[in-house]
């Protein structure tokens, strides 16, 4: 008897040690950061958009060469299916065309210039297919997908999901404002990294939503204007990650670093790289 309640003495002992060595529990509202512990990523905003036209073949190479730990980009879809790159739902200001991206076919779309409107030494700068991206950039820099208008484009989220099934998800989020959009991606893809984008918004995110947002998300990306130490303590608090968009200026990148931030959406990457 004596030597069984020693025994179970030790066991107690041992699940007491295990127990206090773990860490702490991310409860809601704890101070609990985690940007100033991990590298803070450099997110390049359509590409180095500040310095080449946003979207196109030399504003990502550009990102590269100036070490974009991130590519942003924008996926839409043309009238005959294909999956292409470009922000806007319409190409007017982007390109020398007129007319909404899902009316134009991938040839239509080939023929217009996107650089130009940009600067004259971008002349014939194209929209690229996202599965060109893909071949040229996967394993070069992280990619931050934005699904743009998905509701537009029924079915798009299979369509990306059949196209990154092709290459390792470990350095791909793909992200959207549409939340119902993002919960079907989790859905179809449960182990690619989900991002839902935050426009900015006079009281802020609460509670309640960065709680629902966690069950499928795994970044928090709010416009920099919503961006605190208070909310970054919250996101991380939740087991997700934050990182604001769209750096500018160099006050505003220095500011977020003091929030302790994941990262930065930027269309300035030298900005973000000048504080690592």
């Amino acid at each position: 008897m004596e030597l069984l309640h020693f025994r179970i003495m030790i066991l107690c002992s041992i699940l007491l040690a295990a127990w206090i060595s773990l860490p702490a529990m991310k409860v809601y509202g704890e101070p609990v950061t985690g940007g100033a512990d991990n590298k803070m990523l450099t997110i390049a905003h359509r590409g180095a958009s500040g310095y080449a036209p946003e979207n196109t073949k030399a504003s990502f190479d550009l990102a590269l060469e100036m070490k974009a730990d991130y590519i942003e980009l924008d996926v839409q879809r043309s009238r005959d299916g294909e999956l292409v790159i470009i922000h806007d739902t319409s190409v007017d200001r982007t390109t020398n065309g007129s007319g909404e991206v899902r009316d134009l076919n991938l040839e239509e779309l080939r023929k217009l210039d996107a650089g130009s409107w940009f600067s004259p030494d971008f002349k014939g700068q194209g929209i690229m297919t996202f599965a060109e991206f893909l071949e040229r950039y996967n394993g070069k820099a992280g990619m931050l997908i934005e699904l743009k208008s998905p509701s537009l484009y029924p079915g798009i989220e299979e369509q990306v999901a059949e196209e990154l099934s092709k290459y390792p998800a470990a350095d791909k989020v793909v992200q959207s404002f549409e939340q119902e959009s993002m919960k079907k991606m989790h859905a179809i893809m449960p182990f690619l990294k989900i991002g839902v984008l935050v426009k900015y918004r006079p009281l802020g995110i609460t509670a309640r939503q960065l709680q629902e947002l966690s069950e499928f998300a795994d970044y928090v990306n709010p416009n920099k204007k919503l961006a605190s130490r208070g909310l970054v303590q919250k996101v991380h608090a939740l087991g997700m990650k934050i990182t604001p968009y769209t750096v500018r200026d160099r006050s505003s990148a220095a500011a977020l670093k003091e929030m302790e931030v994941d990262g930065m959406v930027t269309d300035f990457p030298d900005y973000v790289n000048e504080l690592k």
